[in-house]
């Protein structure tokens, strides 16, 4: 049913025309997609409302494209209509893959009675020729009313693959709207909004990546051993049983071990809000504490941090002690411009301590 809707909405092919209207090239700051990402969508317009919550869970990279060139085949009273847009993905970070792509248009009511049903159809142009028509590619349809109004979500995942591979990172959509009957319709007239729309509703694209897992490994808390019965002998300065991580932990009672502490990250004192849009800062959290010997099962402690707490006891000034140091981390997500103004929601990870740990 999708594919047979995708050729009812293929536009209408003139052989003798070349992409028209004025490109209008203009610089600005690309509108935010959490604004966009929290309006309401058309109603008929968005498949699956929960997909940018679970979109947004999977992505480690969320970058937003504002519309830098827009053309206009409206203006001319030849068929079919269109409205182009370009954006440009010099941006897009190498070594990630892309996990979905939107392109986000707001649409007013229509003049049209509102009831009215239009197919609205995004291609990607491939293409340009200068004595014929454009190479497209199909990306998405949809079906909404005339009256509906919101932010209208075309997905344009398809044409990833493109963007990556080729070395023209100058994407183009065109976007074509019909009615039921199949007569084309001037987009701006079935109340899409272009560049001269207000700041909060402009067009953009909005791209998800996911960075390929890295092999980092965890240090592995040491396993619980079967009592054994300990040699006897006097080379240790310590009572000679085995580390404290068999006891309840009532062997560190009266120092400061090994734990998390508070720590508040704030991106004002760091002078990064100029660039950076939110959060204000977060918390971070640090490690500090003792890891004396014996090492109790609150320390999260490692084999190598046992063994070298031993070792410490009989070379003091060779081996240093163990380490308090994060043994569980976590991502935070940080909203931010990049050098092309282009609005960026990177999840970077290891950055919240939420365990802690002797090394």
């Amino acid at each position: 049913r999708r594919e047979a809707a995708g050729l009812r909405a293929r536009p209408h092919r003139d052989s003798g025309s070349r992409p028209g209207g004025r490109a209008r090239p203009r610089e600005r700051r690309s509108p935010l997609p959490p604004r966009g990402l929290r309006a309401e969508p058309c109603a008929a317009g968005h498949r699956d409302g929960g997909a940018p919550e679970r979109r947004l869970d999977r992505a480690d990279l969320v970058m937003s494209f504002v519309n830098m060139v827009e053309r206009d085949h409206a203006l001319s009273h030849q068929e079919p209509h269109w409205k182009e847009f370009r954006f440009d993905l010099t941006q897009i970070p190498a070594g990630e893959a892309v996990t979905a792509a939107e392109f986000r248009i707001y649409k007013e009511p229509s003049t049209h009675p509102l009831n009215t049903t239009l197919h609205v159809s995004v291609f990607e142009v491939v293409e340009e020729h200068a004595n014929r028509e454009s190479d497209l590619f199909f990306l998405d349809l949809q079906t909404l009313r005339a009256g509906d109004e919101g932010w209208l979500v075309l997905d344009v995942t398809a044409a990833s693959d493109r963007w990556l591979l080729s070395r023209n990172k100058d994407l183009g959509l065109r976007l074509y709207v019909e009615t039921e009957d199949g007569h084309s319709m001037d987009p701006g007239l079935a109340g899409l909004l272009g560049q001269r729309a207000p700041q909060s509703r402009q067009p953009f694209m909005v791209t998800f990546f996911r960075a390929s897992p890295s092999p980092v490994r965890v240090p592995r808390a040491v396993r619980p051993l079967k009592r054994r019965q300990p040699k006897k002998t006097n080379e240790l300065p310590h009572p000679n049983k085995l580390p404290g991580i068999f006891d309840d932990g009532r062997g560190s009672r009266g120092r400061q071990v090994c734990r998390r502490h508070e720590l508040y990250v704030s991106f004002q004192d760091l002078g990064w809000l100029d660039w950076v849009i939110a959060p204000q800062g977060y918390s971070a959290y640090y490690c500090e504490g003792e890891c004396a010997f014996p090492l109790d099962s609150c320390m999260n402690a490692t084999n190598h941090a046992i063994l070298q707490s031993l070792v410490h006891l009989l070379k003091p000034d060779a081996v240093p002690k163990a380490c308090c140091a994060p043994t569980e981390l976590s991502a935070a997500s940080v909203l931010y411009y990049d050098s092309s103004h282009n609005v960026i929601l990177r999840k970077h990870r290891n950055m919240v301590v939420k365990a802690c740990g002797c090394h």
